[in-house]
């Protein structure tokens, strides 16, 4: 995000996560419908789509289930016999603990604020993809 008071605001939610967990979700919730103006000010649609699906997934779910976007390079492992897949899907595995919540949740917030690494643009798009799906 390029907008300072924005950024200031997602240093905010990373704190309150790393204080509070998933424990405020409440809060986390108002952060972000607060941040969503400063992604339509930035005319960024795919930041301004995942903030709105995020803190839609954590009031409909009273939680956070999107796990971390797999590490590049992933292969999916198949059976004998079956053909893989053309796409890998992101959600592999499930998020269990709450501490895998915070993690993705801290990590969604990290590509936030550094929208100009490809990487981040590329799981920016895996996390859009995932809200959408679940």
């Amino acid at each position: 995000m390029e907008s300072l008071e924005g950024n200031k605001l997602i240093v905010k939610l990373q704190k309150d996560l790393a204080k509070n967990g998933v424990k405020k979700l409440d809060a986390i919730v108002k952060d972000l419908k607060d941040l969503r103006p400063y992604a339509l000010e930035e005319q960024d649609p795919t930041l301004t789509k995942v903030i709105r699906l995020t803190y839609e997934h954590i009031e409909d779910n009273k939680t956070f289930n999107i796990p971390l976007p797999p590490e590049e390079g992933f292969e999916v492992e198949v059976e004998e016999g079956e053909e893989a897949p053309e796409e890998v899907p992101m959600i592999i595995s499930t998020i269990e603990t709450d501490d895998d919540r915070v993690e993705s949740l801290d990590y969604l917030f990290s590509l936030m604020l550094d929208r100009k690494n490809p990487s981040n643009v590329q799981d920016m798009f895996e996390y859009r993809d995932a809200l959408k799906a679940y």
